[in-house]
């Protein structure tokens, strides 16, 4: 059976302590439990002040078979971030802006006189997946986006060990690969009616929001299907989604589906039946949030298992 776990952002003391409250020990040098298998939904770097020890610990389980790890968007981005593009000009996949170079600040900090293991690790995120589906479960980062993961598995982006210089595409959310990947690992965003608007946890000013793609739909309301922070809430006029806008779903008989990303807040618990985020906000004063999976198909909130960050509460 599996314990999925969310998004660690360099937090290695939650990690660690959510690993012993789950009955993982540490042998020779690997997290370890004699009968269940941990699985990682990404963005394991970034934010947390130990990036690098983090992406160590998960490394060392994954390579030792006790468990898996996807990419997020984190990983992605870091990628790109140390990527030059190969079209040419002095710069990266992902530029190294102001706005790009702070989000990944705590990472360059945390390998700071270890560039030939970041070099390693930058390498070991190209081979992570971006989805799984392991005996009766499926584990994304953002969104199960079957439309999404058709055109990823179509364009053979990761068929070759190099794919981000061969794929450069892959990361312009303006191409279809590059917005396919965007929704598989950033989630399902919709334009916001009218002049409406929130900002970020970043402070940054967003006219979309990414939305419940397991259950959204025309005729639901905009503050009950946002996903973000009460800042986003309050911006929301209370009406109906337009007509011209699609239905989302996500089946109740489809397998278990578990993912990270959207910095929750509050008890954990399934968002259906067999629907569950697992980031409650570790890397701000949150959670870090597991799922022990034991074959049901209905998730049940007693299955959550949460530890504090060192800050804790909003």
């Amino acid at each position: 059976m599996y314990d999925l776990i969310g998004d660690v952002h360099g937090e290695l003391d939650a990690l660690e302590r959510l690993l012993v409250a789950m009955e993982y020990q540490r042998v020779r040098g690997v997290w370890r439990h004699p009968e269940r298998r941990a699985v990682f939904v990404g963005d394991l770097i970034d934010r947390g002040p130990a990036s690098r020890e983090v992406v160590a610990t998960v490394r060392a389980m994954v390579e030792a078979g006790q468990a898996h790890c996807l990419m997020g968007n984190h990983e992605f981005n870091a990628i790109a971030f140390h990527t030059p593009d190969p079209r040419g000009g002095d710069c990266h996949l992902r530029p190294h802006s102001e706005k790009n170079l702070r989000q990944h600040q705590a990472t360059l900090e945390s390998y700071r006189g270890h560039a030939g293991q970041l070099a390693d690790d930058i390498a070991w995120f190209q081979g992570l997946p971006f989805w799984l589906e392991l005996d009766g479960v499926r584990v994304v980062h953002a969104a199960w986006s079957p439309e999404a993961m058709a055109l990823v598995e179509g364009s053979g982006v990761r068929d070759g060990l190099d794919w981000p210089m061969a794929f450069p595409e892959a990361f312009d959310e303006a191409s279809p690969l590059g917005a396919a990947l965007s929704e598989v690992l950033k989630g399902v965003e919709w334009a916001l009616p009218g002049d409406a608007f929130f900002h970020d946890k970043d402070g940054h000013l967003r006219r979309e929001a990414r939305v419940c793609w397991w259950d959204v739909a025309p005729g639901h309301r905009w503050p009950a299907v946002a996903m973000g922070p009460p800042s986003l809430k309050k911006a929301l006029p209370d009406e109906v989604i337009p007509e011209d806008y699609p239905r989302l779903r996500y089946p109740a008989e489809a397998p278990p589906v578990f993912f990270g990303h959207y910095w929750l807040w509050g008890e954990p618990s399934p968002l259906a039946e067999n629907v569950a985020c697992l980031d409650y906000s570790v890397a701000k004063g949150g959670q870090l949030v597991a799922y022990r999976w034991a074959g049901e198909q209905r998730l049940q909130r007693a299955h959550f298992v949460a530890v504090p960050s060192e800050g804790g509460g909003p």
